[in-house]
């Protein structure tokens, strides 16, 4: 296994700019292929639901929505879970499992580039911030800045401007950390070997360790979020 970012294909955008399609680019869009047919499936087979679970798929489909019901509600409280909060960080922690579980079918993890896992810290932030706008208002959110003593309001604002960097370092580092250890397990150990210990460390960094990674991605952001509300 290749630990570096491939470059498959270059799409000029002018004379400065340029398109990569690069090894994230393609596992992002096996996940989204894959996510998108089960939802679709998925959405077909709920009309078909009981009241009472008769089939095998509707007592998990049932217990994994109970599960985050649990979860979003001790984290965000009932009042903010019910809000478009929960719903959005159910496909928070999909989506980064199954880019975290994509090394298991050989594609380099989308969260092992930094470009990724941005992306995710940055919605968080936006989230966050939107959220402690729309519940405190503008007068409140710029006095919170201010606590406890007007100068604290640069180191306040530091701190918060870091929130997005220390979540996507925090996913990118653990991630990229199992890849590297993975490519060099395939690159220095001998065939005969290769067949078992790849195996093993499979399921500790992608199976657990990537599982871990994004629950903690997800209950970080909901924690952070939580804080900055009012009860």
């Amino acid at each position: 296994m290749d630990f570096n970012i491939k470059v498959f294909a270059e799409i000029p955008l002018g004379e400065d700019w340029r398109l990569l399609i690069t090894s994230t680019t393609i596992g992002t869009w096996f996940v989204m292929i894959v996510l998108t047919a089960l939802s679709l499936v998925a959405r077909h087979k709920v009309k078909n639901f009981k009241p009472v679970p008769e089939t095998r798929f509707q007592k998990v489909i049932e217990a994994l929505v109970e599960l985050f019901e649990n979860f979003g509600k001790s984290t965000l409280s009932e009042k903010y879970h019910n809000t478009d909060l929960g719903s959005w960080f159910f496909g928070v922690i999909v989506v980064i499992w199954s880019m975290n579980m994509s090394g298991l079918l050989g594609f380099r993890p989308p969260t092992a580039d930094l470009m990724t896992t941005a992306g995710f810290g940055l919605s968080t932030f936006i989230i966050l911030h939107f959220m402690w706008i729309k519940t405190r208002s503008i007068k409140g959110y710029i006095k919170d800045f201010m606590q406890p003593n007007p100068v604290f309001l640069p180191i306040n604002v530091v701190s918060e401007a870091a929130l997005p960097l220390s979540l996507s370092f925090r996913l990118f580092g653990n991630v990229l950390g199992g890849v590297i250890l993975l490519g060099m397990c395939y690159g220095l150990f001998p065939v005969f070997i290769r067949i078992g210990v790849p195996v093993a460390l499979h399921a500790y960094l992608d199976l657990f360790a990537g599982s871990i990674q994004a629950f903690i991605f997800t209950i970080l952001s909901m924690t952070f979020i939580r804080s900055k509300l009012p009860d």
